[in-house]
């Protein structure tokens, strides 16, 4: 079964969705193979960085709001064994981080990429934005950090993202992380891992009776 993945690098929910879906997918005895699809919470620019407390604070109301925020999705991260610094952490403009997953996809990396672009970005205070810190971030998951850079100061995946951008539009995808099973049905949010069992052994079983 495919399981795509729409999410944000940015997004907190979708660290704590990828983190319980591979909980899920521990106990699943079934065959899956896991993509990771582009969405941008805001395709806006960052010219430069900016603490993302008063990014969230601008658009929610005031960083108290933003702070409440932050606090909430904290508590339910630890639960799984995630760890958030949210007054590190930097607003960032994902297009380039979601082009170097694509690439990594490509040399069997994906996984480790989304995984570490996470961890720089809610935990290590790295901006996602900057091409050279998301080369050094290729460079921690094994892959060639020189060829990275060069790979992200080109136009490669530039067309192929933007198109899947679009895709997740066409699909009415608003919020994130949202899980489509064998491109048929579709889990929205960060559900907890018993819920991700659910739907995709009812996914498996829909897809064994043809229903």
């Amino acid at each position: 079964m495919e399981i795509e993945i729409y999410s944000d690098l940015v997004c907190p929910w979708c660290y704590l969705g990828k983190r319980r879906l591979e909980r899920a997918l521990a106990s699943y005895d079934g065959a899956v193979t896991v993509s990771y699809r582009p969405f941008q919470l805001d395709p806006a620019p960052v010219p430069e960085p900016l603490p993302l407390l008063d990014a969230l604070g601008a658009k929610f109301g005031g960083r108290e709001r933003a702070r409440q925020m932050a606090d909430q999705v904290t508590r339910a991260a630890a639960g799984d064994g995630i760890e958030f610094d949210f007054d590190r952490a930097l607003a960032a403009n994902t297009f380039d981080a979601h082009r170097l997953v694509a690439w990594a996809a490509e040399r069997d990396r994906a996984a480790e990429t989304v995984e570490a672009l996470h961890r720089a970005h809610f935990r290590d205070g790295v901006d996602i934005g900057s091409r050279p810190a998301l080369a050094t971030i290729a460079g921690e998951v094994g892959l060639d950090a020189a060829a990275a850079h060069t790979f992200l100061d080109s136009d490669g995946q530039v067309a192929e993202v933007r198109a899947r951008l679009a895709t997740a539009r066409e699909l009415g995808i608003t919020s994130v992380p949202t899980f489509v099973l064998a491109g048929r049905y579709a889990v929205s949010g960060a559900q907890d891992s018993s819920a991700l069992l659910a739907a995709l052994t009812e996914a498996q079983r829909h897809l064994a009776t043809g229903a």
